[in-house]
């Protein structure tokens, strides 16, 4: 029940809910485990579904699908693509901690940069859901939105979660900010080259 309040409680009232956040004392394990392997099965069931099953027009032609096999290989590489990009977003937050004059013990310090990257990616995840329907502009403007509220959410949790002022907590969310769009082009850069060695998606005839 924990994981449903703080979902949405990030996104109809972030500031309460980063407070919320601050005061609970997990492991950085247990905040990890209890929410980013349920969410980030949302974009990646939704996209096996609109892939396989749905597909995408090109022009005015027939609807293009994968291979059930195809989509089912690119979409655990993107499972855990994105379990990995949690994670080290995750460690990049917790390791400018200390940088940017964030008092308590490293594994409250550990605690508090994981749920920062927890948390701020759950509209993201959430985005996913319209990966069942594969058009290119609906995904764009959704990942765009989705993108947009999660930076909102960095530079408003900051200051809370990381019991901050303002003005450390903005040179440290805009340096969070750049690591996510960072470890975004290396994903993406990373795609291309995995289908580059062959590895590609596989369509339907």
């Amino acid at each position: 029940m924990a994981i449903l309040e703080h979902t949405l409680g990030i996104l109809l009232h972030p500031d309460k809910e980063w407070k919320a956040i601050r005061n609970e004392r997990h492991s950085f394990l247990q905040v990890f485990i209890s929410h980013v392997p349920f969410l980030a099965l949302i974009p990646t069931l939704a996209s096996y579904y609109g892939v396989t099953q749905v597909g995408w027009v090109v022009a005015d032609g027939e609807p293009v699908r994968l291979t059930a096999a195809s989509a089912m290989s690119l979409c655990a590489a993107t499972y855990v693509a994105l379990l990995a990009g949690v994670y080290l977003l995750g460690e990049f937050i917790n390791w400018m901690a200390k940088t940017y004059g964030v008092a308590g013990s490293d594994e409250e310090r550990h605690y508090e940069g994981t749920a920062l990257a927890v948390y701020v990616s759950t509209p993201i995840f959430l985005a996913g859901i319209l990966q069942v329907y594969p058009d290119l502009w609906v995904n764009a403007l959704a990942t765009v939105i989705a993108g947009a509220y999660a930076v909102y959410l960095v530079y408003e949790g900051i200051p809370i979660l990381m019991n901050i002022s303002k003005e450390q907590a903005f040179m440290y969310a805009t340096s969070v900010v750049t690591v996510g769009l960072v470890m975004m082009v290396i994903v993406r850069v990373g795609s291309v080259l995995v289908w580059g060695m062959g590895m590609g998606p596989v369509y339907v005839d």
